[in-house]
């Protein structure tokens, strides 16, 4: 599998060169469309077939990342120096949505160990801290998790209630973090952590601490309505104390790093669901044309037929967006807003598609015999994590304003 990721050299491909255009949109490079077929097959050999037990028993699929990691798919964007797939966010972004498709639990395991674990290090990271963080994080073996909200603050990252004091050669970091996926199956997390409570939001510093660790603890395992076989739970910091050169960047560029994470998770997420959507539009389509009623396919019908057409429509512009931004961020441009812009997309697009794909089967999506339910149960976080449907309209309408401001 490795091999598929270096084949772009022989095929003298400038991966994530300035010099692309949109047309990407319309036709895929071909080591791109490489990638997605073997994630679209791994997914459906691997991941599919079980998705529902893991589900069903919130199983960690320890055996299926450690796969995904030879693949190169739990590092997309590492260098190969670092032990990567060296390749770039477009890359990430038809992975995520490959496996996401076979099992969304799968999806955001990877997405966090990609995007909000080994995305801040590897932007704002030393060589060294890259080397000690970052590389035992490529191969599945181990995995990554981003401890930022809290319980008292939601989507105001500002307002971080965990400490970090320096005494000595060590930071001693104190407070509760909440909803951190991967907690459990985690080894190693970025915390952030106020330093200066008089600097507000410019007095948050970012930390690397590893898992298990003296001080640091996990609350009980949520049971959560999707996402099952992911593990999502409280980090609880008591006196916990890490050496001086386990921060992240700059004292202060906490907030900074945060937010620019986050922007770069939000195409992750979008991915995503754009997983969950398709996979609830095959089904959808799939039981249409095998269902009988009144003596033909329920897909002869206008209205099931109008119900996939909205589907389809609703995540063809969802995909399109997301590869935007990802085809933004490669070429370093700004992506913020078209980020946003994905993610308020496909996330409604998945909540809207898995909804409408129950409504095809009837009372046969309304049963675990059928996927319908899961992928229904599974779209509707993508609507809150990694900023909500309304934080991302708020950057979206900050950022037009912006653009007529006279």
């Amino acid at each position: 599998m490795a091999a598929l990721f270096k084949a772009r050299k022989a095929l003298g491909l400038a991966v994530g060169c300035s010099k692309r255009c949109l047309t990407q949109l319309a036709e895929l490079p071909e080591i791109h469309q490489m990638l997605r077929q073997t994630c679209r097959d791994f997914a459906d050999r691997e991941l599919a077939p079980i998705a529902g037990k893991l589900d069903k028993e919130h199983a960690f699929p320890a055996k299926q990342v450690r796969e995904l990691g030879e693949m190169g798919v739990m590092a997309v964007e590492v260098p190969e120096e670092l032990g990567g797939a060296g390749l770039d966010y477009l890359a990430y972004s038809l992975a995520m949505e490959e496996v996401s498709r076979g099992c969304a639990s799968t999806g955001v395991v990877v997405s966090v160990n990609n995007s909000l674990y080994i995305g801040p290090i590897l932007k704002f990271g030393s060589e060294e801290q890259k080397k000690q963080w970052i590389t035992p994080f490529t191969t599945g073996e181990k995995v990554g998790c981003f401890a930022l909200s809290e319980p008292g603050n939601g989507s105001d990252a500002g307002a971080a209630s965990t400490t970090a004091r320096q005494e000595g050669d060590e930071w001693v970091l104190n407070g509760t973090k909440a909803w951190i996926t991967n907690s459990w199956d985690a080894s190693a997390t970025v915390v952030f952590a106020t330093t200066d409570k008089s600097l507000k939001h410019k007095g948050i510093s970012a930390f690397l601490v590893p898992m298990p660790h003296p001080g640091l603890s996990l609350g009980k395992k949520e049971d959560k309505l999707g996402i099952r076989a992911s593990s999502t739970a409280n980090i609880i910091l008591e006196d916990c104390r890490v050496p001086l050169g386990n921060l992240l960047g700059q004292r202060g560029m906490g907030f900074k790093i945060a937010m620019q994470t986050l922007d770069c998770g939000r195409i992750g997420i979008a991915s995503q669901a754009l997983g969950i959507a398709q996979a609830a539009l095959d089904c959808a389509a799939d039981y249409a044309h095998k269902r009988t009623a009144f003596g033909a396919p329920i897909g002869k019908m206008q209205a099931i037929q109008f119900k996939l057409a909205d589907m389809a429509v609703a995540l063809e512009s969802a995909r399109l967006l997301t590869w935007k931004a990802a085809l933004l961020k490669d070429a370093k441009k700004p992506f913020s807003k078209e980020a946003a812009m994905a993610k308020l997309a496909a996330s409604e697009a998945a909540t809207f598609i898995s909804h409408q794909s129950i409504q095809v089967l009837g009372g046969m999506g309304y049963v675990t015999d059928m996927p319908a339910e899961r992928h229904y149960r599974d779209a509707r976080i993508t609507e809150i994590y990694e900023g909500t449907s309304e934080i991302q309209r708020l950057v979206i309408a900050n950022q037009v304003l912006k653009e007529y401001q006279p």
